[in-house]
């Protein structure tokens, strides 16, 4: 498995800008796809953005396109997530999760269940 630690988050207006980073440990970090999580309100943690193992191939929620980019540096063993043009309800916590299958083939998923390690997660507040 891989352990992964978020840093990023904070308190921003409305408009602003953040820059969501995840360390993994590991030198397998570039076996794994990896993505975003946020819990939607009252419901379970809901996708975000995910990137492929070499960040050829990304994807992203509706409400995501167009204002956030989700990058990795392999070299790094990190992931990023680049918010702009930040609402209100972009606030929540953010989890960045590791594929629970390295090396999978097929196409990049998005769905939870197939991400088996989490980070901690980082609080994303947005004022208005």
């Amino acid at each position: 498995q891989v352990q992964l630690v978020e840093s990023g988050g904070g308190l921003v207006q409305a408009g602003g800008s953040l820059r969501l980073s995840c360390a993994a440990s590991g030198r397998t970090f570039s076996s794994y796809a990896m993505g975003w999580f946020r819990p939607a309100p009252g419901k379970e943690r809901e996708f975000v953005a995910a990137i492929s193992r070499s960040g050829g191939s990304t994807k992203y929620a509706d409400s995501a396109k167009g204002r956030f980019t989700i990058s990795r540096d392999n070299a790094k063993n990190t992931v990023y997530l680049q918010m702009n043009s930040l609402k209100p309800e972009d606030t929540a916590v953010y989890y960045c999760a590791a594929d629970s299958v390295p090396w999978r083939l097929g196409v990049l998923s998005i769905r939870r269940a197939d991400f088996g390690s989490w980070g901690q997660g980082t609080q994303v507040t947005v004022s208005s």
